[in-house]
């Protein structure tokens, strides 16, 4: 009765062990799907390999904005367009910044027995912010310094240039902050 009962039991831990392992390399339809994609993405590859460029306009056009906008004092003209198509401008220090940025860490990972958990860091003044200000820029007055904030959006959007534009659409366009594109000039 025991060597049967004994033999039953290992018989039992055998299968169990076999459908364990079964399940664990699997063929279940997520693991066949993600195999025939894998395998799908592997010919592409390998009748079509990605192209090697001589030359990237891409990293130029980032080289060339490190250039343009990496020196102290560079004055942007930030030219806003409201819903009905009229201008106005700011002339700053440097370039607006969406209220999103931060020069710390918004996040901390931390790993914990259940798993690893991302949890939220408090701002440069000391608040715990949703993200939700990236449409809202700000920066300072090209001449006052004064501190200057907008926002764009619906019905509105700006344009950044980092000279004054001779353009039509810009001719008109109105002095929003305290210093003017001819006082810009004279800072030159």
């Amino acid at each position: 009765m025991r060597r049967t009962a004994r033999i039953s039991l290992t018989a039992v831990s055998v299968l169990t062990l076999g459908l364990g392992l079964a399940s664990c390399t699997g063929d279940s339809s997520q693991d066949k799907e993600n195999k025939a994609k894998q395998d799908g993405y592997d010919q592409l590859v390998a009748r079509q390999p990605a192209g090697l460029m001589e030359y990237s306009p891409t990293r130029e056009a980032i080289n060339q904005w490190v250039e343009t906008w990496g020196k102290r004092g560079k004055l942007s003209y930030v030219y806003i367009q409201n819903a009905k198509g009229e201008y106005g401008y700011f002339v700053m220090k440097g370039l607006p910044v969406p209220r999103c940025k931060m020069l710390t860490p918004t996040e901390r990972v931390e790993t914990r027995s259940q798993g690893v958990a991302v949890l939220p860091q408090p701002g440069m003044d000391g608040t715990y912010s949703a993200g939700s200000m990236c449409h809202a820029y700000y920066g300072f007055d090209a001449t006052t310094g004064a501190y200057m904030e907008f926002t764009v959006g619906t019905n509105q959007s700006f344009f950044l240039f980092d000279k004054p534009m001779a353009m039509p659409e810009y001719a008109g366009a109105e002095q929003l902050g305290p210093t003017s594109i001819k006082d810009a000039g004279a800072q030159s």
